[in-house]
């Protein structure tokens, strides 16, 4: 029956119908959901979903795919899930008409970061689930028998609750009078919520921008280093409970300073890493001032549970330990520090509690305490769901900590390729894994970063060239007639150009291309200057002898795009971040330098007619 339906489906097809077509012509969704997407926080990740869509599109069932670039490992994520593809997955690729062949395939993965290398290893190779989740639950239970008395917090009526976070807040010191204000008194208002950019002190009355008030700083003195340092100066503001099922807040009170008080009190364990934060190019003079060390990211409380937390992994198997300490990172960076924060959304009632921002490494003067045994227990199901969904498929993944500069596979040894490049300059993903990386004690050797760093004084010239490398082992081990798809972001146009050069260098050209639709930025996709929505994908061939295409005039081709963008009547077609997509996908398709950056492209759209104009014009 399936036969059949298969050669009616053929038959009906154009006689030159590509079944390629539709991966890269309309822009592929990836969503940012599913357990196997949520069980680890990592920069610029794309869903193993839609990755196994192009990986069933290009290869057979056994077929080897290779990423130099794996970070958390979806690629080989990708390749687990064809080998029996959920429901979702198969109806996906019958909507857009793909003809693929479902089955096992393998996947050889190459990454230089220790934490993306210890995350692609342990998710692509689980654990049992149910050996996984028991041991998770020991661990909660010890930790809510010996720990949770430091998450103790009283309600509005007395009676006994549980904190969920607490909000604490700089201390700001007035330039006229030197009166100390809390960020919170003078900045924050509730109902509707509101964090002012300004600055009024009660005292004298004087009023700046909250920018050009000092942070309150003091020598305190550290337990870890045993050694003074000049810190900024917080207070707890804002507390947030629970009572039963009954949610509350309120202002802090003395109780809540009493347990802070015998905190500080508790030792801090000899298991915390006591390391300085390699700082490179994330570094920030302001908010980042006294945090010379890894603990200084912690508040005391989260440190010390933290820690003891971490002590309990070690008498658990080895697969086992890596598996709860993959379920212990991946709330850390994001949860578990200070860079956890609230943020005031419009219409909201109150401050709406959000995680640490992706791709940076930013404290907000209202950094966030939140509960770690309550939000590890939370975290706890969508892990044990990532594991079953992985747990016993027949496919193989290999992960390698190392430099896809130089991978060791055989030449002609692999079938396919789809990775997704460090984007120039955007992420430094090594400085910003330390803090997982320094629990692990291992550390990511940053000499074959492919990064464009001041601090590490690599340009633009020592990126293209590292990447070249890395294509050029690609070349190298693809099998003949094989392919490579790499999906890339940029606002820049020398970025786009130096990695034209660099696989062109390789020894490849483009066959085709196309937008890969993210449904939620990244928060320098979302934030910078000049970005752009989607990113364009790209399918590389080993190069033939290609004649170039005369090059046309820019605003030519951008007003062309503009018109089959309104005909389509898809308001996200007709963004101007989404056209830079198409614009920059033209160019690389007919093998021509990219001629301007982002921004300039949106001043020259911004003055254009509306494209319900443009719409109009063309019918």
């Amino acid at each position: 029956m399936d036969n059949r339906a298969s050669t009616r489906a053929a038959q009906d097809r154009p006689p030159h119908f590509d079944p390629l077509q539709a991966l890269y012509v309309k822009a592929l969704p990836s969503t940012r959901s599913g357990a196997l997407y949520g069980a680890f926080p990592y920069p610029t990740k794309i869903s193993p979903e839609a990755i196994a869509l192009f990986i069933a599109a290009h290869t057979s069932p056994g077929d080897t795919v290779f990423d130099g670039f794996a970070g958390s490992g979806t690629t080989g994520l990708a390749a687990l899930l064809c080998e029996n593809p959920t429901p979702k997955l198969r109806q996906q690729a019958k909507h857009i008409g793909l003809n693929v062949r479902w089955g096992a395939r393998n996947a050889l993965l190459y990454e230089l970061g220790a934490l993306g290398a210890f995350v692609s290893r342990t998710l692509t190779n689980p654990p049992d689930p149910c050996a996984f989740r028991k041991a998770a639950q020991e661990i909660l239970q010890l930790a809510e028998s010996e720990d949770a008395w430091m998450y103790a917090a009283q309600d509005l009526g007395g009676r006994n609750g549980v904190i969920r976070y607490l909000i604490w807040s700089d201390l700001l010191s007035c330039p006229e009078c030197q009166t100390e204000v809390a960020m919170w008194d003078t900045s924050v208002s509730r109902a509707p919520a509101e964090i002012k950019s300004h600055f009024g002190c009660p005292s004298c009355s004087y009023k700046a921008p909250l920018d050009d008030v000092p942070r309150l700083t003091k020598l305190l003195h550290d337990d870890l280093t045993g050694r003074k340092t000049r810190s900024r100066v917080r207070t707890p503001a804002w507390l947030h409970g629970t009572t039963g099922s009954s949610k509350w807040s309120r202002p802090v009170h003395r109780h809540d300073l009493d347990l802070l008080k015998r905190i500080a009190r508790e030792p801090i364990p000899d298991n915390v890493p006591c390391v300085e934060v390699p700082w490179g190019d994330l570094y920030r003079r302001g908010y980042h001032q006294g945090i010379t060390h890894l603990h200084h990211f912690y508040t005391r409380r989260n440190l010390i549970v933290f820690a003891r937390l971490w002590r309990r992994t070690e008498r658990f198997t080895p697969q086992l330990r890596d598996a709860l300490r993959f379920w212990l990172l991946g709330y850390n960076a994001s949860h578990a520090t200070i860079m956890t924060r609230v943020v005031a959304k419009s219409g909201q009632k109150d401050l709406v509690l959000t995680s640490a921002q992706p791709g940076v490494l930013y404290v907000s003067g209202l950094p966030v305490e939140k509960n770690l045994i309550a939000g590890l227990r939370r975290k706890l199901s969508t892990i044990v769901q990532a594991f079953e969904t992985i747990h016993g498929r027949t496919g193989r993944v290999e992960v390698h900590q190392r430099s896809s500069c130089k991978v060791l596979a055989a030449d002609h040894s692999v079938d396919y390729v789809f990775t997704d490049p460090p984007f120039g300059g955007n992420i430094p993903y090594a400085e910003i894994s330390f803090l997982n990386e320094a629990w692990l004690n291992r550390y990511t050797d940053r000499g074959d970063e492919v990064i464009i760093s001041n601090h590490q004084k690599k340009t633009l010239s020592h990126y293209q060239e590292l990447l070249r490398a890395a294509l050029s082992e690609v070349r190298r081990i693809l099998k003949p007639n094989s392919k490579a798809t790499l999906v890339f972001h940029s606002a820049s146009a020398e970025v786009w150009n130096a990695l034209q050069a660099a696989y062109s260098d390789a020894g490849f050209e483009v066959e085709r291309a196309g937008v890969l639709d993210k449904t939620q930025g990244s928060f320098k996709q979302v934030t910078t200057n000049g970005a752009v929505r989607g990113d364009p994908v790209i399918l590389l061939t080993k190069k033939a002898t290609t004649a170039r295409k005369t090059v046309e005039c820019v605003w030519t081709i951008a007003h062309k795009l503009a018109q089959d963008a309104a005909s389509t009547l898809d308001p996200v077609e007709q963004t101007a971040q989404r056209l830079y997509s198409r614009l920059v996908t033209h160019y690389l398709a007919n093998h021509q330098q990219i001629p301007l950056d982002a921004e300039a492209f949106y001043r020259w759209h911004a003055q254009q007619p509306s494209l319900e104009n443009t719409a109009r014009a063309t019918r």
